[in-house]
């Protein structure tokens, strides 16, 4: 059950600011948080971690940042910036990359050589693809892209991640259904809100080990008959599509306990329905 409270609270919390706070779960433990770049830089050696967070940075020390090879955690955040610095890839003990409100228009370059990443987030960048080379990655565990405001190409070589187990792509314009997303072979959590989806794959029988599905915001008028066969699904959101009904293998998710339907005009006669297919499970409407 706790692990079930910290699904819905995640879900129910606003996403970005809360979120971001996985900042603080990175890097060893009881190390100093650098807020001031020029004394990181003066320091250089045992910076684990670098907030940069709401500050206007100079553009000749951004570009040193590079030099900060112990460095295991970065947030920037409303800094305007577009490009990376010189050496960013060369920093191989990186854990933990985040950008919110920044306008990247690229992944770093030779991203592969930040093979140590486990947790990658943008919010509000400005690329419109994902480099296939992110599959060199193999310990990324969480990949969160948002707010692109434009087209966003996902690469076919996100199934080889085997680590991944946290996918989230939101407000962003998929330019085509996103396959390479439901092959990626251990997620347990996957949220693919407002991103113009009209419909889903039939393979759930690839969600073996799926807790968190949360598809709201598109335009979707059916869930496919075989969604019983992602068998771990615990909490299953759907808000704000064009559903009419879902379908009755529903009632084969033994461990479903928490059902979002609200903003599809189900009548309260089908929710009464629901409500009988799935006796132990709290369903929103």
């Amino acid at each position: 059950m706790p692990k079930l409270f910290l699904i819905i609270f995640f879900l129910t919390t606003t996403c970005y600011a809360q979120q971001s706070d996985a900042f603080d779960t990175f890097g060893p433990f009881g190390s100093k948080v650098y807020t001031d770049l020029k004394l990181a830089l003066e320091v250089t050696k045992n910076v684990y971690k670098l907030n940069l967070s709401y500050q206007k940075i100079d553009p000749k020390l951004y570009d040193k940042i590079g030099k900060l090879k112990d460095l295991q955690a970065l947030k920037l955040n409303g800094n305007n910036c577009d490009k990376f610095p010189s050496g960013f890839s060369e920093m191989t003990n990186l854990i933990y990359f985040a950008s919110f409100n920044n306008g990247f228009e690229n992944f770093p370059a030779d991203i592969k050589k930040l093979n140590n990443l486990n947790y990658i987030e943008f919010f509000g960048a400005k690329f419109d693809s994902i480099p296939s080379d992110i599959a060199y990655l193999n310990k990324l565990k969480t990949l969160k892209i948002s707010s692109t405001n434009d087209t966003l190409k996902l690469p076919k070589t996100l199934k080889f991640l085997k680590s991944l187990k946290e996918v989230t792509i939101e407000n962003c314009v998929l330019d085509s259904f996103p396959k390479e997303v439901f092959k990626i072979p251990n997620l347990t959590f996957l949220s693919l809100t407002n991103v113009n989806m009209f419909f889903l794959t039939k393979h759930f029988e690839r969600f073996q080990n799926l807790e968190v599905l949360v598809l709201d915001g598109n335009k979707l008028k059916s869930i496919p008959h075989e969604v019983f066969k992602a068998r771990q699904l615990r909490l299953l959101s759907v808000k704000g599509n064009q559903l009419s009904k879902l379908p009755d293998s529903i009632s084969q998710l033994e461990n479903l306990t928490l059902l979002d339907v609200r903003g599809n005009g189900f009548s309260n006669d089908y929710i009464e329905e629901l409500k009988a297919l799935l006796p132990g499970c709290e369903i929103r409407y």
